[in-house]
């Protein structure tokens, strides 16, 4: 018997009445032949991992623009805190573990340089707008490979659904979207202390006194809350004190560290250099890389720039605009 095979058995014997089996997946929108070794969402998983997406993550923002310190998160970093807190969750309560890492490795796939302030720009200036999330799905669709990653439908549909108020059809991919939101809340909390923008008196008492003074307990908290509300249901959710904890300390973030602090103090710059970033290619089209423009045509020039900025590494775009504005020392002989 193919290894494939008794994998899928196993997750049929093993797995909760409530997981997704790989064997029960509504599949990939171009059929393929299946592996003999691996499940549908472990193929998923290994082809994001191989990704070029994915490798750019380790060069894009999380909350701090190109920080100086080695010890501050990345998109990438982020993402592994995220895969960690969703796998152990799944596995807890029955879920298959597989098809949960492979949704929390490609959730910010579609994330432009500058985090958050990058994709405000191209949502502004993009007419029809722009949310990492679709740009995820865009990725292993269409932009990555020779022609997506025809990925399965329950990993796209976990990707797409990981932010906003849809939810997902899986309760692994609903997992993903709480341990995300579990991941980013705690280690921007440990990066601006490590920074110096908050201090440990800043943070609000009365949601450390419910989630914990420590970094390792609040994860703690939130995580075995977690499993204990969602244990033996159809639905990932949280208990009201630790959810509203959780959001109040959201809250408390965006008030003193997402919006205004110096954490921040660079994003005015980072707008600037992917808003002129986006009116030069559409205007000179000629610069973009050649592999860009076979989509010219079919999608037009906006959307071609988008994807292109969108791929870009923190690094890269700063090079990029660079070498389009700023001018050159000449060789003197």
């Amino acid at each position: 018997m193919e290894i494939r095979l008794q994998t899928e058995k196993l997750e049929q014997r093993i797995l909760s009445p409530y997981a997704c089996c790989s064997s029960n997946s509504k599949g990939r929108l171009r059929p393929e032949e299946p592996c003999p070794v691996r499940t549908v969402f472990q193929r998923d998983r290994d082809r994001i991992i191989h990704s070029k997406a994915f490798r750019r993550l380790k060069l894009k923002t999380q909350v701090f623009i190109i920080p100086e310190g080695d010890h501050y998160r990345t998109r990438l970093t982020h993402t592994l805190e995220v895969a960690q807190i969703a796998r152990t969750c799944a596995k807890v309560l029955g879920l298959n573990e597989d098809l949960t890492e492979a949704i929390a490795l490609g959730h910010d796939l579609g994330h432009t340089p500058f985090g958050h302030a990058g994709e405000q720009v191209l949502n502004r200036v993009y007419p029809p707008g722009f949310k990492h999330n679709e740009q995820s799905l865009r990725v292993v669709d269409f932009l990555e490979g020779l022609n997506g990653l025809n990925l399965t439908h329950e990993v796209r549909n976990g990707i797409l659904n990981h932010t906003g108020d849809n939810k997902s059809a899986t309760l692994e991919g609903q997992i993903v979207k709480k341990a995300d939101r579990i991941a980013y809340i705690n280690h921007d909390i440990d990066d601006a202390l490590r920074a110096g923008i908050l201090s440990q008196s800043d943070l609000p008492e009365e949601c450390l006194a419910v989630l914990g003074q420590r970094h390792s307990q609040r994860i703690n908290t939130m995580v075995l809350d977690l499993l204990q509300s969602s244990q033996g249901k159809a639905e990932i959710s949280m208990s009201q004190p630790v959810q509203e904890a959780m959001e109040r300390l959201r809250t408390f973030m965006f008030e003193h560290v997402y919006i205004g602090s110096e954490a921040k103090k660079e994003e005015d710059k980072a707008r600037h250099v992917v808003e002129k970033l986006y009116y030069f290619y559409c205007k000179n089209p000629s610069y973009l890389p050649a592999y860009t423009m076979k989509n010219v045509e079919q999608e037009g020039i906006e959307r071609v720039v988008v994807d292109y900025i969108a791929g870009m590494t923190d690094r890269y775009a700063v090079a990029q605009y660079k070498s389009l504005f700023i001018p050159s020392g000449f060789p003197l002989g």
